[in-house]
């Protein structure tokens, strides 16, 4: 149950009436908080009063970017497929952008699907409004990969327009390399831990010794390359020392901390997205200590 009614009710209670009008702005407060409080939170609750008009303008800017981004990439071989479309939708709802967001974040995608799109110049425009900000930029560049790579391929056409778009960000083809890599190893890595899983709940069930050993043999196998790509996840090989890979690790942490990205002007709607890789990185990091004994 909310609780703000009962607070502001007090407080303007107070002012006026001293501690009659307290209790009585309590009482108020709180009927208010048992009738209108989910309401009124669903729209923004108080918050919503604070948010200054140019937080407004930067998430604005920030959908607008990323849904003709998205939009150009899925025109990139010629047709916009339904499942195209789709992931441009499950993104939408991934965010939980409802309402006008919505509707623009459509409208922005159509505009982009337009073979005269100018992606360059609607980049460097944003890259401005950024204020170059690499980290804000980056999220955002993660965020196009995930939606190229949804399907499980990522074709020659697309992979151009990721490049035209880290080049319009300020990042290089290594970087961009480095991030699909990356993308694709978090991918493995999530696919092999839900499949330890449930073949461990699988192994508790069994009693035969024989079925055990080829699972025991299968699961090493596993596990030797969900290592490999939790090295490629934290961006460090295997031959460098403790010390650098646990600096590697904390570097990455603090780029993807929720916190940091907020201050730096992500919408509140993307952090979720950014909070998987974070979940990614923590599970690669403690892998790859398990294997070690030098962190």
């Amino acid at each position: 149950m909310g609780y703000w009614g009962k607070v502001i009710g007090v407080l303007i209670g107070i002012a006026i009436f001293k501690l009659p009008g307290a209790i009585l702005g309590l009482i108020v407060g709180h009927l208010f908080d048992i009738n209108y409080a989910r309401d009124f939170s669903a729209k923004g609750g108080f918050a919503r009063f604070f948010s200054s008009p140019e937080k407004i303008k930067n998430d604005a800017v920030f959908f607008h970017a990323l849904f003709s981004s998205l939009g150009h990439l899925a025109k990139a071989d010629g047709r916009v497929t339904p499942e195209e479309i789709q992931v441009a939708s499950r993104l939408m709802d991934d965010m939980q952008l409802s309402g006008d967001v919505r509707i623009e974040a459509q409208q922005a995608f159509r505009e982009g699907k337009s073979k005269s799109f100018p992606l360059a110049d609607m980049l460097k425009v944003f890259k401005q409004h950024c204020h170059n900000r690499r980290d804000m930029l980056q999220v955002f560049l993660e965020i196009l990969i995930a939606a190229a790579c949804s399907d499980g391929r990522l074709s020659a056409e697309e992979l151009n327009i990721l490049k035209a778009v880290a080049k319009g960000l300020g990042f290089s083809q290594a970087d961009l390399q480095f991030l699909i890599t990356t993308y694709e190893a978090g991918q493995r890595f999530r696919r092999a831990s839900g499949q330890q899983r449930r073949r461990t709940n699988s192994q508790s069930q069994q009693s035969h010794s024989n079925r055990s050993q080829g699972n025991s043999s299968y699961s090493s196998q596993a596990n030797a390359n969900s290592l490999d790509d939790a090295y490629q996840i934290i961006g460090v090989s295997k031959s460098m020392s403790g010390k650098d890979v646990k600096k590697a690790y904390k570097k990455l942490m603090s780029q993807h901390h929720p916190d940091k990205l907020l201050a730096k002007g992500v919408p509140q709607q993307a952090l979720d997205l950014a909070k998987e890789k974070t979940q990614d990185i923590q599970a690669a990091y403690a892998l790859i200590r398990q294997s070690r004994s030098d962190i």
